[in-house]
């Protein structure tokens, strides 16, 4: 008698969908896991990026919480709230200090928010992970976002 061949769910088999700007759609979760797999859906170039941030946040947090929400990913330390975030746009990879206005030297890109401040990573450039890092390291010991 022949096996029955088990059925795969839709996270096993489902490429994910990319969404305006080559933004990954993964499902809301918490964890590594969901992080990894929306890392690993970022299109081309990205995908480094996304290897890359991860990295230095991870090295400079150890003790990082990580989820995603809204096809983004967000990076947090339990009971402070959320500090980073990043996703795809069409020609680069956002990322987001929630309490970027606080940190020395600041982002370089402002927000409609005011505390807010960006980091736009495009293909080629060459990531400065010295001051990535102090502004990670800055941001995870700031008071930050509880947006879910």
């Amino acid at each position: 008698m022949a096996k029955r061949a088990r059925k795969k769910s839709v996270t096993e088999t489902a490429t994910p969908v990319l969404l305006s700007g080559g933004n990954p759609q993964i499902a809301k979760g918490d964890g590594d896991t969901c992080v990894q797999a929306y890392i690993a859906a970022m299109p081309g170039w990205k995908r480094d990026v996304g290897r890359l941030l991860d990295a230095v946040i991870v090295r400079t947090v150890p003790r990082v919480r990580k989820a995603v929400r809204w096809n983004t990913p967000f990076y947090g330390v339990e009971g402070q709230g959320w500090f980073l975030a990043f996703h795809c746009i069409t020609e680069y990879v956002k990322v987001a200090f929630f309490r970027g206005a606080s940190l020395q030297p600041v982002p370089p890109v402002g927000s409609k928010q005011p505390e807010v401040r960006y980091l736009h990573v495009h293909e080629g450039d060459q990531v400065d992970e010295l001051l990535l890092a102090s502004w990670i390291k800055q941001a995870s010991e700031l008071p930050g976002e509880d947006c879910f």
